[in-house]
């Protein structure tokens, strides 16, 4: 895996994910190559890294926006997130430029500020800019440490339980028959429910129309599910919401803690309830919102991938959104096989931040690490076209997902 090569262990947390998930497989009565095959590297990675191979009618896809990026502030580092154009805006907000300014601009107001009132204004804010701190700084304070407890994924059992008995089929989809309401965004909650998908399940994604999602976003991480719009502010959308829930089997959540329950949202009886989140559910950073780059900035990855010990760098690819992905969708996998059983209903937890202290603990670092090598340029061996959309194929040994991602809000807001 010289794709995943870093001085953290990339590639033992990739297959620590998708081990973890096989075995849950496993236990819902999996069979085949899905779980039988061996995990081939080079498809892990390509999986991993898939934004890397995206291509657009041929052309490649920039995961980044130019307001994305680390950038100087006066007495250190900074990194910011704001690919979506709201959080573009309330960053350029915070720093008191207009809606039009370039990178330029945002580094030479950056450049004037102290990272911590930058990551503290952006906060209030609601933009997303956060300090890069060495690893034993976040190690040492309260975020950090909340960060650090707790299995790598958590289940709940609650007290409400369904009235039906359920069957595991088995085979090649153990999931087969069960409803997952997918609202998540971006990368970790989607390829959780893209993940439950292939294992058989039939995944309704719902977002709101505004803000958006970046269409070639959901491209990169949708196949195998239905996309639909629904505004959760509009008490008509939100009533067909909670009709979609009430025939549900599992809902996936991936904004942040509270968010959704603030619409009044309520699983029926027995339900899996997945929540993934980027600081997790307690600690004082519980409510904020992060990404993937950002949690590696705050919690030190930046800095131990640093490739000259001064400027930050990174994993090279999301790792943490992708394994706590995998993670989830293990975790999921088990909670269903335990409600077929007991009827129970579950909550899972998942973080970014958890992930990423699971990593920042694993042995084996190699800081003389060669540099990561390039990923083959599409089309190739670990990628498929569907039309004009050339996408990484399944980190799991089988050919494809079940269906291309759809173009993002296309399909009705129903049930098959």
């Amino acid at each position: 895996m010289d794709r995943l090569a870093a001085t953290l262990p990339v590639a033992d947390l990739a297959r620590t994910a998708l081990d973890a998930l096989r075995a849950a497989a496993r236990r819902a009565g999996a069979s085949g190559p899905l779980v039988d095959a061996p995990l081939d590297p080079a498809r892990v990675a390509a999986a991993f890294g898939s934004d890397r191979l995206l291509r657009l009618d041929g052309e490649r896809w920039a995961p980044f926006a130019p307001h994305s990026g680390f950038f100087p502030a006066a007495d250190g580092w900074v990194r910011t997130h704001a690919n979506y154009p709201h959080h573009r805006v309330r960053l350029l907000g915070v720093l008191g430029l207009p809606d039009d300014a370039g990178r330029d601009a945002l580094a030479a107001a950056l450049a004037a500020i102290p990272a911590q009132q930058v990551e503290d204004a952006a906060a209030d804010a609601g933009a997303i800019a956060v300090r890069v701190r060495t690893e034993a700084e976040w190690r040492a304070s309260e975020p950090g440490r909340a960060a650090a407890v707790g299995p790598l994924v958590g289940t709940a059992e609650r007290s409400d339980r369904a009235a039906d008995h359920r069957d595991l089929p088995g085979g090649p989809s153990p999931l087969a028959g069960v409803r997952v309401l997918d609202l998540t965004r971006v990368i970790a909650g989607p390829v959780a429910t893209r993940t439950l998908a292939l294992l058989g399940a039939d995944v309704l994604r719902v977002d709101p129309p505004d803000p958006a999602e970046l269409p070639a976003q959901h491209l990169d991480t949708g196949q195998g599910k239905r996309t639909a719009l629904l505004d959760l502010r509009d008490a008509h959308d939100r009533a067909r919401a909670q009709a979609l829930l009430d025939a549900a089997d599992v809902l996936v959540t991936g904004y942040r803690p509270g968010a959704v329950e603030t619409f009044g949202l309520r699983p029926p009886p027995g339900a899996v309830h997945a929540r993934v989140s980027a600081w997790g559910t307690s600690g004082p950073w519980a409510g904020r919102r992060g990404f993937d780059s950002v949690v590696q900035a705050a919690c030190g990855i930046a800095l131990v991938e640093s490739p000259d010990g001064i400027a930050p760098g990174a994993l090279p690819v999301q790792a943490l959104d992708h394994a706590t992905g995998y993670l989830l969708a293990a975790a999921v996998t088990d909670a269903w096989t335990r409600r077929t059983r007991d009827g129970t209903g579950r909550d899972v937890t998942a973080s970014l931040a958890r992930t990423a202290a699971w990593l920042l603990d694993a042995p084996g670092r190699d800081p003389d690490h060669t540099p990561p090598a390039p990923a083959p340029e599409p089309p190739s061996a670990e990628t498929v076209t569907h039309g004009t959309v050339t996408s990484a194929r399944p980190a799991l040994p089988v050919d494809d997902y079940p269906a291309p991602a759809h173009p993002w809000g296309s399909d009705p807001a129903a049930w098959t």
